[in-house]
Order: structure tokens, then sequence, then C-alpha cells
């Protein structure tokens, strides 16, 4: 079966064939880090680790490159309000990120590029596009010449008139065209600089992933990732100047683009007050609650978020560990271990192709619980041995590609035995029809942590999470 994915680019869906197979170069956009990250944040980084996941499933082996911007004039103006060095506030929120990248079970790139580390790359790049034609300094300042790359626009589908009107532009009469970028500025008091062909300064946003890409991953790569905030002007600029520089080599093979996450049907941003850092949400949630409601839409459409959705990843979460739950029985054979084993395949093919069609990752997970129901049905039905250990190792396999950390639940053995008395002695209050009394046990064993569920086969239990 053939991946295909999305490809921003030409707009349509595409065979995914890299330049240099087993090997897939992948560059995500990381954050500015002038802040804590948020869950915005989070989702971006979720998606393109399932991808990355993905991909290994089917046998890439993929070079993955995330950068940090620590050099930007959101950082420079917190830092001066804070009165902290630009540097070290930024090193504060990569320490962060790393935090997260480790709670949110996030594969960690293979490299993490900042602004700050590849100056003379940034510098050999400006110098190159102005010995080309594609830049002119004025004043310590140096800007690319948009018109002069016949391709501008093609990434966003828009003509130099639509970006001009699209385009928040910095009004500066100095430029040839108000649609000229900066690709690197002049110092001013009280910013980071560094020495350059054009006096002392610092580069532009948009030329610092193009040099990352260029000396981590090359001239070309597979895939490059980010949001869809991102398409114009970042990711058109990124185009612009690294096939001039290279002499129109195509840079990317495949744009992915992630929707934005929305609060209540508004974009999050700090502009509107409704950010949630993703500290603050795994101070009330586990890891996996937010990954499954990434997972439950797909990647390009915006993701809507709420308490309710929130509270459907928490019971989402709760039914995949049920499969993990162990057999109450030996059958090997008959109708329900035959129906088990075929559902394992089954499941198993139906994930492969939801998440070849583009990563539909809403498909795969609801092959996953059409595992679950068939696991807890065989389960009832007395199924255990082979089969049941076959079809728990399929769904921990599925889940494990989709970043999804599930074990079976555990406790101490001093503990199991008092639990399993209580269990049974409310299994006997309920045989003598004392139900105020078996429940008030029920009651009091959920507030312990301990959830049990009445089965044909008897009452079973469980540590809740």
């Amino acid at each position: 079966m053939t991946l295909r994915v999305y490809n921003t680019l030409t707009r349509q869906l595409e065979d995914f064939q890299p330049m240099d197979p087993p090997w897939v170069k992948m560059y995500v956009c990381g954050p500015t880090v002038y802040d804590s990250a948020h869950i915005g944040h989070a989702m971006s980084a979720i998606v393109f680790d399932v991808i990355r996941r993905y991909l290994q499933y089917k046998g890439y082996r993929v070079v993955h490159v995330m950068n940090f911007t620590d050099v930007d004039d959101k950082i420079i103006n917190r830092a001066n309000s804070l009165g902290m060095d630009p540097f070290d506030l930024a090193q504060r929120y990569i320490d962060e990120w790393f935090e997260h990248v480790h709670a949110l079970n996030l594969l960690p790139a293979h490299y993490y590029p900042r602004v700050s580390l590849i100056i003379p790359q940034i510098i050999h790049m400006v110098r190159t596009l102005e010995e080309k034609g594609f830049a002119y300094a004025i004043d310590g300042d140096v800007y690319y010449r948009v018109r002069k790359f016949a391709d501008y626009g093609k990434l966003s589908r828009r003509n130099l008139d639509e970006a001009r009107a699209g385009a928040r532009i910095a009004v500066d009469e100095r430029k040839e065209d108000p649609l000229d970028f900066a690709l690197w500025k002049a110092a001013k008091p009280g910013e980071p600089a560094w020495e350059s062909p054009w006096g002392p300064g610092r580069p532009g946003w948009h030329i610092e992933c193009s040099a990352m890409i260029h000396y981590y991953l090359g001239d070309q790569i597979d895939i490059h990732g980010g949001g869809t905030d991102l398409i114009f002007p970042h990711h058109e600029n990124e185009i612009a100047q690294s096939e001039a520089y290279t002499g129109k080599k195509p840079f990317v093979k495949y744009w992915l683009h992630n929707g934005m996450l929305q609060l209540r049907a508004e974009k999050m941003s700090k502009s509107l007050g409704n950010i949630i850092t993703i500290s603050e949400f795994l101070q009330d949630y586990e890891a996996d609650v937010f990954r499954l409601i990434v997972l439950s839409s797909h990647y390009r459409k915006p993701l809507g978020y709420d308490d309710e959705v929130v509270e459907e990843a928490k019971r989402a979460l709760q039914r995949l560990r049920g499969a993990l739950r162990p057999p109450v029985g030996s059958s090997e054979e008959g109708d329900a271990a035959d129906a088990l084993r075929e559902q394992i395949s089954k499941a198993k093919e139906e994930f492969i192709a939801a998440m070849d069609d583009d990563f539909n990752t809403a498909g795969a997970l609801g092959q996953v619980f059409t595992l679950v129901r068939a696991i807890n049905t065989a389960r009832d039905a007395g199924v255990g041995g082979a089969p049941f250990a076959q079809a728990q190792a399929t769904f921990l396999e599925l889940t494990h590609t989709l970043g999804l950390e599930l074990r079976a639940e555990a406790a101490a053995t001093d503990v199991v035995p008092f639990v399993q008395m209580l269990v049974d002695v409310r299994t006997e209050l309920r045989r003598q029809k004392q139900w105020a009394l078996a429940d008030h046990i029920r009651d009091r064993l959920a507030e312990l942590g301990v959830a049990l569920e009445d089965t044909p086969q008897g009452t079973q239990w469980r540590w809740a999470k």
C-alpha cells in the first residue's frame, strides 16, 4: 500500500517518494523561545511526531531537525522588560521545551539548531544572495529582492499584489520595493549583534530556517513542516531565499502544514489572552489525554478545544487502557477465538490504510477502538492464551505507532490481596441483595483509585488513572 500525503505546494495528494530512500529528511519549524510553550505548540509537535513515527513504522529512516528561534524582536523586548540577558531568557524556555518533549512522549529531534549558533552560515548565505543580485544592502541592513524571484508566491498562491495587500509590511522608504524583506538587520542599542560584511547586526527571521536546513540537511529536503500560519510569508520567503541560493533547485518536495488549535471556536493567541501553556495542561491532565485530542482530528484541520473535548479524551483513554486487562479464561479455540484472530488482522490492515491516506489519525484511531471492542468481547467469552496475547500485542504496536504510552495497570503485591478480598465481600453482599452496603464498598474503592466492572464472569477490578 502506498503512502499518500497532501502537499501544500501542489494542493493535491501525492504518492510519498523520498529523494533518497529509505532516508527521509524532515525539518519542522520550532518555537520562538520568549515565553512558555502553549498547547498550540504541543499540537504541532505531536502532529509531526506521529508523522515521523509512522514513517519509521513503514521502514523509512527519518532525520528530523527542529529549530529554536533564540534571536528575535520578541525575545529582545521581553528580556529588556525583565532586565535579563536575551540568551538567558531563551535558554530558560529551551530547557522548559525539553521537559515538555519528555512529558509529551515526543521523539527528540536529531538536531536542534538555534539562530545564535549558526551565524557564520547565515552570513555566508546572505552574502551569496547579495553576490547573485537577489539581495542589496542599505546602511547595514540587507534586504531580499522579492520581484527578482520569478516564482515568488507559488506556495501561498498569491501574486505580488496580493502578497503586498496581505502582508504586514514595515514602512521603510529605503527599500527598493515594499515587499522586500530583511535578511540582516543593522545593530541597535541594547540588542545582540555580530560582526558581518555590512557591519554589526543580527539575522532577519526568515533566513534562519533556510540556513539551518542547508547546513544540517543539504540543498533539498523531503518534508518541511509547520503550522498553516507559517505558509505566508515565512515559508514563502524560505523558498525564495533557498532556491535563489542554490540556483533554482527545488527546496522542499513535500510541504506539510497542520491546522491551528482553537479555543471555543476562536484561534488561541496571546493578543486574545486565551493561552493555555503546556505546563498548565499537564498539571491537570495526563499527556496522553492531549495526544488523543490531537489524534482524533485530521492534522490539516483546525482543532477545537474545550472542556468537553478534554473529558471525551479522558474517557477514550480509559477505554484504551481497558484493552490491557488480563483474560479471565484460557480458551484458544472456537468461534470467539476465531473472531478475535480475524479482527487482529483486519484492524492492522485498516489502521495502515487510514495512515497511508495522508496520516488520517482519526481513522486509524477508530480501528484501534474496534480492536479494543474485539478484545473486550473475547475476554467476556473466556478467550485467553495465544490469540488474546496476540491481540494485545497488536494493540500495543498500533498505539505505540501513534505515540501513546499505554501500560497494563498494576498494583503493589502487598495491596492486591486486600483489594481482592473487598471485591469478594462485595460480591457476597450483592448475592445477598445487600445493595446499599455493596455500593458503599464500590464507592470507597473508587475513592482509593480502584475501579470495578461487573461482567458475566464476575467482578473485575483495575487501578483507575
